[in-house]
C-alpha cells in the first residue's frame, strides 16, 4: 500500500467513526471545513493552495497531505506546489523543512 492510499484509507475510516457519533458541534466543524473550500469569489484551486500554505506553516502534516490530495485532483502542477511550498517555508521558517521533505514525499506519491 501507497503513503497516499495509507493516508486516504485511515482518514476516511476514522471520519466514519467520528460522524457515525452523531455529535452535532464535530458535524457542524466537518461541514464549515466542507464549506469553506467551495468554490466561491476564490475557485477551489486557489483555497487549496491557500490550505496548504497554511497546513504548512502549522505544521499539520496530515493537513498537508489533505490539501496536497485536492491539488492534485484539480490539476494543480508541480511548479504551483513549490511556489507555495517557498513561500510557506518563508513565512514558516526552517522548522517548516522537514514538513516541506515529507510534502515532496507525499506529492511525488501522487504523481506516480
Amino acid at each position: 500500500m501507497t503513503i497516499v492510499e495509507e493516508f486516504n484509507d485511515y482518514r476516511a475510516k476514522m471520519n466514519e467513526k467520528i460522524l457515525e457519533e452523531n455529535n452535532t458541534v464535530l458535524k457542524r466543524l466537518f461541514n464549515l471545513d466542507t464549506n469553506a473550500f467551495a468554490p466561491g469569489a476564490l475557485d477551489g484551486k486557489v483555497k487549496e493552495l491557500i490550505g496548504l500554505s497554511s497546513s504548512m506553516v502549522l505544521r499539520c502534516d496530515d493537513c498537508i497531505k489533505y490539501h496536497l490530495g485536492k491539488c492534485h485532483e484539480l490539476g494543480v502542477t508541480t511548479k504551483e506546489v513549490f511556489e507555495v511550498f517557498s513561500i510557506a517555508n518563508l513565512i514558516g521558517g526552517t522548522i517548516v523543512i522537514p514538513h516541506l521533505r515529507r510534502a515532496v514525499e507525499f506529492w511525488e506519491e501522487l504523481n506516480k
